[in-house]
């Protein structure tokens, strides 16, 4: 539902690269699916009306500000730990718990947007024009709410994440990045989780405004970090085992876009088609997200 409350009278002014995007007919899922079990498809043709999202997701910076003016506290401040990846996990911090089947997601006690990889490493891994991590779905919501916009649909996320080119696997059309000659976004290279060779040029995040943006010029639209819609992670499927787990997941929310954590070998997901549900409380390295405005 749209805000009555024009952007430009809350929080903060509509950013200058807020990009427009036409309204009308478009696609959401796919006819060619890699993760059926996710509800990349089928193909849903979906109608939307013009609105503003921004060209990058929210930087550290951009959020900094939205602290600085509401002293607003972070889920994961206020929870007083979050999820690093092992390989950021300070030397000499001392044991951490991991996640059952995904062990090299740890417990932090200290990360959150500031401290990314735990306490007292601001300084060295925090830049204010990466995308802000460690946010939450309601953090997320709490920040676009002060900004005036709001979260995408998953409708509007696929919409201008396409940049025009319809049923496409990425947003430059469908060549696959690979490991070794084309790197046109931020996600794995080499042996998940063990190596990364870092051939895009980024071990964790890189800038939000990086890369050649779509054709609507979005940046980092896939890789980098997942980004929240609006949406409930909801699949329609008639097999068991997808609505088993669903029951375990309900009230998540829908995430888009994939991360630098993505490879093709474990988490094919950085597909403009591809979706992954988490709870809403959750915050993690790789997690952030970009706002939309009514036209």
């Amino acid at each position: 539902m749209l805000l009555a409350t024009p952007a430009r009278t809350v929080g903060m002014s509509l950013p200058e690269d807020a990009i427009l995007i036409p309204g009308g007919k478009s696609l959401c899922g796919t006819r060619h699916p890699e993760i059926p079990d996710d509800g990349e498809d089928p193909v849903r043709n979906a109608r939307v009306k013009p609105f503003r999202i921004g060209a990058t997701t929210v930087t550290n910076a951009q959020f900094a500000k939205f602290i600085t003016k509401t002293g607003y506290v972070t889920e994961a401040e206020r929870f007083g730990w979050s999820f690093v990846f092992w390989m950021q996990v300070p030397e000499g911090l001392g044991p951490t718990l991991g996640v059952k089947d995904v062990e090299w997601w740890r417990r932090v006690d200290g990360a959150n947007w500031q401290d990314i990889n735990g306490p007292g490493t601001k300084d060295a891994v925090w830049h204010s024009d990466h995308p802000v991590v460690h946010i939450s779905w309601n953090d997320a919501q709490a920040y676009a709410k002060w900004a005036g916009g709001r979260l995408p649909t998953e409708a509007e996320w696929e919409h201008a994440a396409r940049g025009g080119l319809g049923d496409v696997r990425f947003p430059w059309g469908d060549q696959e990045p690979n490991d070794t000659d084309f790197q046109p976004c931020n996600i794995w290279q080499g042996d998940f989780p063990n190596v990364n060779s870092a051939k895009d040029g980024f071990v964790t995040t890189a800038p939000a405004k990086h890369y050649e943006p779509n054709g609507y010029g979005l940046y980092n639209v896939v890789g980098n970090v997942w980004e929240w819609t609006a949406d409930a992670y909801r699949i329609k499927s008639l097999k068991k085992h997808v609505r088993q787990r669903l029951v375990t997941m309900k009230g998540y929310k829908l995430s888009k876009g994939g991360s630098f954590l993505c490879h093709a070998s474990y988490c094919y997901r950085y597909r403009i088609a591809a979706r992954s549900g988490t709870s809403p409380d959750s915050a993690t390295t790789h997690q952030g997200f970009r706002v939309v405005w009514p036209e």
